[in-house]
């Protein structure tokens, strides 16, 4: 076994490397992590219905839309923001008002919402989704799935304060 020797001189060199690599927190100070806000996307508000109502599903289901929602700046989670969610789908075209549906952030920021399959329109199976809450800007995303057979497309926003 091996026995550790601990004397003065180790104990000054040990706290000199840690005081030294800024690891302990007192050399170095603290520095604010900041996170940019999610722009708008292109094409975002397309066939946007405004106030649409927060339901459980949209239509039939077997398709999930999923994401985050953080503040910009310190990217903490935001609880009980308002997602808006659309899309092209086996059971309808994205101006339907019954692709539409809305949903709230949970405590961890995190929503999902269940609707029917996305398929691809103008080439592209992709989703819509809009983030409209008092005090922070607006966003719109647009994301486009990576296959038309995925059954998730997740899209995180990162709100600025207004």
């Amino acid at each position: 076994m091996t026995k550790l020797i601990t004397n003065r001189r180790a104990l000054l060199v040990a706290t000199g490397a840690i005081m030294g690599s800024g690891v302990s927190g007192l050399v170095l100070p603290a520095r604010a992590n900041t996170l940019a806000p999610t722009p708008t996307m292109r094409g975002g508000a397309n066939n946007y219905l405004p106030n649409a109502p927060i339901v459980k599903k949209i239509g039939g289901g077997g398709f999930w839309m999923t994401g985050t929602v953080r503040r910009a700046g310190d990217g903490m989670p935001l609880a009980g923001q308002r997602i808006q969610i659309w899309a092209h789908t086996t059971e309808g075209h994205e101006r339907d008002p019954h692709s539409h549906g809305a949903t709230l952030t949970d405590e961890n920021g995190v929503f999902r919402l269940e609707m029917p399959q996305s398929v691809p329109a103008f080439g592209q199976a992709h989703g819509h989704l809009a983030c409209e809450n008092k005090g922070f800007e607006s966003v719109f995303l647009r994301p486009v799935m990576a296959s038309p057979s995925d059954t998730t497309l997740s899209a995180d926003f990162v709100l600025q304060p207004a």
